[in-house]
């Protein structure tokens, strides 16, 4: 099934995103409701999803929450029901074409993986009592550990690399970092689709050292900035710039003589990384997730990127 997952912290489609959802058939939408994270010693939701647009018929929403890892620091059985009642409170109020599905979005270690799943399967509980299912993202690394006590899983087949490092490898997909993980995919004992990156990222450097991921930058802009090898660009004025983040307030100081870099991944990388995952597990591609649904991108790759992608 054609899905996509959509990442904001307001629910407005445009045009362009209504035509890609139409003209490629997605079914599903997994949509961000909120994430969990640890605020003066209590943990509680962060950056809620606003609803302010419908849903196109015949599409159905997975209710989607991020849960920051050192939550999992703590007693998390009271949160369980909160968290269940919190997204089904939200499904209703706002008309959402909620599926019978939750998913858990968490970057968990060998450390707090004890206490992840054994809060997975508190969740599971509830939700079975309300005939719903769970399903979990599952990063690379997480290939290696035991599958999760839930349902399904959605394989995170983006942000493989380390932003922060430099080089020449896509931080976002380089096949030489999903390879290593690809001898686990085929015996992972979890019914297990893709996701897989159509976003690109503008990094900036002070002389070699990450410094953020900015947002909304135009380089175009010849007085502020120029252009160097390809994907690369020269700061020539000092600002304040606005960062990719879920508050969408915070902002970095840009010095001149900063780097930006930019990154993509290409067709050709997706597809390669798509293809490899196929060969060892045949089913892994009959879903398929683009992270993510945001216009900003969508028409930076051919129609018919999608559709193979799609329908492998």
């Amino acid at each position: 099934m054609p899905s996509v997952y959509y990442w904001r912290t307001t629910l407005t489609l445009d045009s362009t995103e209504r035509a890609f959802l139409a003209d490629h058939g997605v079914g599903r939408m997994y949509v961000r409701y909120f994430d969990v994270v640890m605020r003066d010693g209590q943990l509680m939701p962060n950056a809620t999803l606003q609803v302010q647009d419908s849903i196109p018929a015949g599409i159905e929403v997975v209710p989607t929450v991020f849960i920051v890892e050192n939550c999992l620091r703590h007693n998390l059985d009271s949160v369980a029901q909160l968290l269940v009642d919190r997204v089904v409170q939200m499904s209703e109020t706002n008309d959402l074409p909620a599926a019978p599905e939750l998913q858990i979005d968490c970057d968990w270690t060998q450390h707090s993986q004890d206490a992840y799943y054994a809060f997975l399967r508190h969740v599971r509980s509830l939700l079975k009592e309300r005939g719903m299912r769970l399903s979990v993202t599952i990063r690379l690394h997480q290939l290696a550990m035991a599958p999760p006590p839930v349902d399904e899983g959605v394989l995170m087949v983006y942000n493989t690399g380390d932003a922060t490092r430099g080089g020449d490898h896509n931080p976002i997909l380089d096949y030489r970092d999903v390879e290593p993980y690809l001898r686990y995919v085929a015996d992972y004992d979890l019914p297990l689709c893709a996701a897989y990156p159509v976003f690109g990222w503008k990094l900036l450097f002070a002389k070699g050292e990450f410094k953020a991921i900015l947002r909304d930058t135009d380089l175009n802009d010849t007085t502020v900035f120029r252009p160097l090898e390809q994907g690369e660009w020269l700061v020539l004025q000092s600002r304040d710039m606005p960062l990719l983040s879920d508050e969408g307030n915070e902002v970095a100081r840009m010095s001149v003589g900063n780097h930006v870099r930019v990154w993509q991944p290409s067709e050709a990388e997706v597809q390669r990384v798509a293809n490899a995952l196929k060969k060892r597990r045949s089913t892994i591609n009959q879903q398929v997730v683009i992270y993510s649904l945001d216009s900003k991108f969508l028409n930076k790759y051919n129609t018919e990127f999608y559709e193979t992608l799609y329908h492998p």
